[in-house]
């Protein structure tokens, strides 16, 4: 049974109540596709379905032998073929246009003109490396490399054909903004020159030929590091967790999560925190964790009396750690990886004290809410914890696996097909001994055969799904490509990291003062970023534009690459476009807009915490960095700084908190933050101000505490 049949007939796999008629009946699929970051798939047709598995599952067998048997040729012919291989088939995949609210029909099959984009793609990508010469043009790959820097007119005209159908790509995966913004940063090159000569980001202008050279015939555009990280570790991820949760390792996460809390008043909110942590290692999508996870979930939470608000904001909060939460993060922790030359294991590392706070400020809030809103305890049928980790907890196997062999020095993307190899072999196991789905109450015991014959048709699908769901990401590398190439040609990302120091120079002289000036003020232009382009890309433009401007007042690249991808990824459930959160409306019935202000009220503390990164040196203890009791105590002072935090949003300290104590947590928050040893007492003091306070009015008071504020102040 799936998560969505879960919703809609009767009581699912965790004897968690199903929909009611209080309850919105809803459609994960529908709802993954319509609010997560890309753009939905067309609904196929069966038989060319048949035909586009066929040919996503032969991509995923050419990338996994690419790891143990490389081409030859070199990293960026397999690129090339890469882009050629998956590039067509979003042509054929994704719609030029957004359906028609009332066409529901079951299949919406490529046009002529999909058809026809595809078939060009294929030619345009594969072009040079086909061993044709036409002319002075074609030749093969050599030939091409040879060339560059003086292109034929040929080469010129296939390097715009492809620009443009990049461009395309992008757009039907992801909306017009990241195209606009490329088609932007393509006409600065070319009419730079034409720029006023004192102005910081004039330049002398790049010829035409020269800017398709770039994109076309150049490591730093569309064959560049992002699109590199994309072929190389985040298809073998992507496969990784189609295959996991093929095993039904997703549902045995839901199934723990529930089984692990009880019967108690927070138990609702505590388990969705650990099953948005849990589904995370399968989902990597925020939105998609958030839906799968509130379609199984909302029930309890309604019944518990949490308003929809609150718990679509709850449900956007967990969804989003999906993209935060080791082992497997977001796409941009690969491209950490490769900027810096260092190991996934240690991004993996510098992430982990972060995930803590970020998960102890949910946590801190559903403790909030639950005391708040005066919430009830649910009973939920459920199973033994302890029987069912036993029974189910070789899922955990292949994601320990997967940190050992990084531990070993074992390379990324052979580690996780070790680690896919391992979650199909006791997915196998599993099935040959139980001969069903393990974890579905409802599946009729099959013969030996028949049930391994299911499990195989299974595993193939999982291969070609985890193509599928690489190709967005795909086009968003390439077209990142072009911005890279042209600030790579222009200088423009020093330019604009010299006038983003100017600016906080301009306003005080202190080195200090200046680099959280700086760091406040890329971490607003970051989250403004990310309201527009997917994370991926705003990572990949923050670091080039940004990066150079924290590096340059002495901030290390391992501080200034975590700032930036924590900021790309909370701008996920930023107003007024938090894609999760208004997914998790969808699911809830809420106001959007409320979800939204109650999303970020339970990531606040995320927002800030990354702050400490850059602020000063004792930072650099929160990403694993520095002796252990220097990691011990800035962990500790942060878990304090989140935890006033998390009172300003919330209102609650002991008791409920008035203006006055929330007031007094501010400063406390942002002095503890700062990891001084000065700064540290004056938030201490701060914060026992504000308890002292809380403590002495409520046992003083002569009537009763409120149990919850206005709307307007909850927000």
């Amino acid at each position: 049974m799936s998560l969505n049949e879960a919703v809609t007939a009767g009581p699912n796999r965790t004897g968690a109540p199903s929909a009611d008629p209080e309850t919105r009946a809803v459609d994960v699929d529908d709802l993954i596709a319509e609010y997560d970051e890309e753009r939905p798939q067309r609904r196929l047709g069966e038989r060319l379905d048949s035909v586009v598995t066929l040919y996503c599952f032969a991509i995923s067998a050419f990338v996994l032998l690419q790891v143990f048997a490389p081409l030859r040729q070199g990293n960026q012919f397999f690129l090339m073929l890469f882009l050629g291989l998956v590039l067509p088939l979003v042509f054929l995949t994704y719609r030029g246009r957004r359906r028609a609210p009332g066409d529901r029909g079951p299949s919406d099959d490529p046009h002529l003109h999909d058809w026809l984009l595809g078939l060009v793609t294929l030619v345009v990508c594969l072009y040079p490396v086909l061993p044709f010469a036409v002319g002075d043009s074609g030749g093969g790959f050599n030939a091409f490399l040879d060339r560059q820097g003086q292109l034929t007119p040929t080469d010129v005209a296939m390097g715009t054909l492809l620009t443009l159908l990049v461009l395309e790509g992008c757009r039907r995966t992801t909306g017009l903004v990241l195209p606009i913004v490329c088609a932007v940063f393509f006409a600065y090159a070319y009419y730079g020159g034409f720029l006023p000569v004192g102005w910081p980001i004039s330049h002398a202008g790049v010829d035409f030929d020269q800017i398709v050279n770039g994109f076309y015939n150049d490591q730093s555009g569309f064959y560049g590091v992002p699109l590199d990280v994309c072929a190389s570790y985040i298809v073998l991820f992507t496969i990784y967790g189609a295959v996991l949760d093929a095993t039904g390792a997703g549902r045995f996460f839901i199934d723990f999560s529930f089984s692990v809390f009880g019967r108690s008043r927070t138990a609702p909110g505590r388990t969705v925190t650990l099953s948005g942590f849990l589904l995370g290692t399968v989902s990597g999508s925020g939105t998609a964790t958030a839906v799968s996870l509130g379609a199984v979930s909302w029930p309890i939470l309604r019944k518990a009396g949490y308003p929809r608000e609150n718990a679509g904001g709850m449900l956007a909060a967990a969804g989003i750690g999906a993209i935060l939460s080791p082992p497997t993060l977001g796409a941009a922790a690969f491209i950490i990886a490769e900027y810096l030359q260092t190991s996934y294991l240690q991004v993996l590392l510098w992430a982990s004290i972060p995930t803590l706070l970020y998960y102890l400020g949910i946590v801190l809030a559903v403790e909030i809410d639950a005391r708040r809103f005066g919430v009830d305890a649910v009973e939920v049928p459920r199973r033994n914890p302890w029987r069912l980790l036993l029974r189910f907890g070789y899922h955990l196997l292949s994601l320990g696996v997967i940190v050992v062999f990084l531990a070993l020095g074992v390379p990324p993307f052979k580690a996780v097909i070790y680690s896919t190899a391992l979650a199909a072999a006791v997915g196998l196991v599993e099935r040959f001994v139980s001969r069903r789905d393990p974890l579905d109450p409802d599946a009729e015991v099959q013969s030996r055969g028949g049930a391994l014959l299911t499990y195989a048709v299974q595993l193939y699908r999982a291969l070609a799904s985890g193509v599928r769901s690489v190709l967005p990401v795909a086009a968003v590398c390439a077209a990142a490509g072009i911005i890279t190439s042209v600030i790579v040609k222009t200088g423009l990302g020093q330019n604009l990291a010299n006038l983003l120091v100017a600016a906080a120079h301009a306003i005080t002289d202190n080195p200090a003062l200046v680099v959280v000036i700086t760091a406040v003020l890329s971490a607003l232009a970051i989250v403004l970023l990310g309201l527009a382009v997917p994370v991926t890309a705003s990572f990949i433009i923050s670091w080039v534009v940004i990066g150079p401007a924290l590096q340059a007042l002495g901030v290390s690249g391992p501080e200034t690459a975590m700032f930036i991808f924590y900021y790309a990824v909370l701008s996920e459930v930023s107003p007024p476009t938090a894609l999760a959160a208004v997914a998790s409306a969808a699911i809830t019935g809420g106001d959007t807009i409320r979800t939204m202000w109650q999303a970020a009220k339970y990531t606040l503390p995320a927002f800030l915490a990354p702050l400490a990164f850059v602020m000063t040196d004792n930072g650099s203890h929160l990403l694993l960095q520095g002796p252990v009791l220097d990691i011990v105590w800035t962990t500790a002072v942060s878990m304090l700084a989140v935890a006033a935090l998390a009172a300003v949003t919330g209102g609650w300290l002991v008791r409920p908190a008035n203006r006055v104590e929330r007031l007094l947590c501010v400063p406390a928050a942002g002095l503890l933050l700062f990891l001084q040893p000065v700064t540290i007492v004056a938030g201490l003091a701060c914060l026992a101000a504000a308890v002292l306070l809380n403590v002495a009015r409520t046992r003083t008071s002569s009537t009763p505490p409120a149990t919850s504020l206005p709307a307007k102040e909850l927000s």
